[in-house]
C-alpha cells in the first residue's frame, strides 16, 4: 500500500523479525505501520526457545499459525487487541540447522479483509494443509481444507517438486490453480508458493494468496540468489508499476549485488529484511524473504504493500 497513492486496507497489516540472541530472539526489525503501541511492546519483548509465537516456531522447527490471542501462549495479546490485530504467522527461517530468523506477520481480521497464508505439510506423499488463515474468504478456506497436493500439482504441489519459489497469476481462471472456481468467487488474483527447508527433514509448503481489494502485496518478486554475491531478479508482477523490467533492455534492474539495497542486505546477510518508504520503492511496506536450500541462499522472495 502506497503511503500517497493507495490507502485502503491490507491483509497484513505488521511484519516483523525476530532473530537469536543468546538462548533468546530478540527483535531486529519490523514494520509496524500505525501500531506504534504494539511496536513499542515489541521492542521490550524477548523470547526464550518454545516461547510465545516466535519461540515456539523455533522450538517446533516449523511455520506456525495462531489464528486466536484470547487463551493462547501469545504474549502481546494486550497490545494486539488494542490494536486490532486477531492472528499471526510465525516463520522460522534455518540454513540447515542453524536458524537464522523468525518472521512473523500480523493480520486483523474483519468481514471485509479477503487473502490466505497457508502451510502445507507433507504427509506420505501428499500435501495436506497444516493451517492457514483466510480472513473473509470462508468458503476457501473449507476447499482447502478438504483439497491434497501430489508433487507438481497445484502451487503447492509444483514448489514442492521444483523446490523453488514460484508466482501464479489470474487464480481465478488459471488452470494450473486446482482451486481456481473458489478463488475466483473469493475474488483471489495472485499467488505466491515458497519451499521452507526446516532441520529434519520435513517438507513444508507456505503458499500467500492476495486479492485486489486487500492485497497481501501490490508487488511481488523472486530473486535467484545462487550466484553468491548477485541476486537476479527471475519473476515478478507489480499491479501498479506495470512490468517489472522491459524484455529488450532489462540490464541492471534485474541484478542486485551484495549490501545493495534491501535484496542486496539478504544477500549479505541470509536474513529477512523489512522496510518501509523511500527504501521500499514508495510503497508502505516491503517484506524480503530469504529461502535456503542445503544449507545455501538460494532464492529471495519479496513483497510490497
Amino acid at each position: 500500500m502506497d503511503t500517497v497513492l493507495e490507502n485502503g486496507r491490507t491483509f497484513v497489516e505488521v511484519a516483523e523479525i525476530w532473530t537469536p540472541d543468546g538462548d533468546r530472539l530478540a527483535l531486529s526489525g519490523g514494520v509496524y505501520g500505525a501500531h506504534a503501541r504494539f511496536a513499542e511492546a515489541s521492542r521490550t519483548e524477548s523470547f526464550a526457545k518454545g516461547e510465545g509465537l516466535p519461540g515456539k516456531a523455533w522450538a517446533e522447527a516449523r511455520p506456525v499459525v495462531l489464528k486466536d490471542f484470547d487463551g493462547s501462549y501469545f504474549k502481546r495479546t494486550d497490545a494486539a487487541k488494542e490494536a486490532g490485530l486477531t492472528c499471526a504467522v510465525a516463520i522460522p527461517v534455518f540454513a540447515g540447522k542453524t536458524l537464522k530468523a523468525v518472521l512473523v506477520v500480523l493480520c486483523a481480521d474483519d468481514a471485509e479483509r479477503t487473502g490466505a497464508i497457508e502451510v502445507w505439510a507433507e504427509a506420505e506423499g501428499i500435501l495436506t494443509l497444516a493451517d492457514g488463515y483466510y480472513g473473509a474468504a470462508k468458503h476457501f478456506e473449507w476447499v482447502s481444507q478438504h483439497t491434497q497436493f501430489p508433487k507438481g500439482q497445484g502451487l503447492p504441489g509444483s514448489v514442492w517438486s521444483a523446490q523453488t519459489p514460484i508466482l501464479m497469476r489470474d487464480l481465478g481462471s488459471g488452470y494450473r490453480f486446482v482451486r481456481s472456481e473458489s478463488a475466483g468467487q473469493a475474488g483471489l488474483t495472485t499467488g505466491l508458493g515458497v519451499p521452507l527447508q526446516v532441520p529434519g527433514g520435513a517438507t513444508f509448503v507456505l503458499t500467500l494468496l492476495s486479492a485486489k481489494g486487500t492485497p497481501i502485496a501490490r508487488r511481488f518478486e523472486i530473486w535467484d540468489a545462487r550466484a553468491g554475491r548477485t541476486a537476479k531478479l527471475i519473476d515478478g508482477i507489480c499491479d501498479r508499476d506495470g512490468p517489472l523490467w522491459d524484455p529488450e533492455n532489462a540490464g541492471r534492474e534485474r541484478e542486485a549485488t551484495v549490501w545493495e539495497g534491501p535484496v542486496g542486505r539478504v544477500l549479505g546477510t541470509g536474513l529477512p529484511v523489512t522496510e518501509t518508504g523511500a527504501a521500499a520503492r514508495g510503497y508502505a511496506m516491503m517484506v524480503a524473504l530469504p529461502i535456503h536450500r542445503g544449507g545455501e541462499l538460494s532464492h529471495i522472495v519479496a513483497w510490497y504493500c
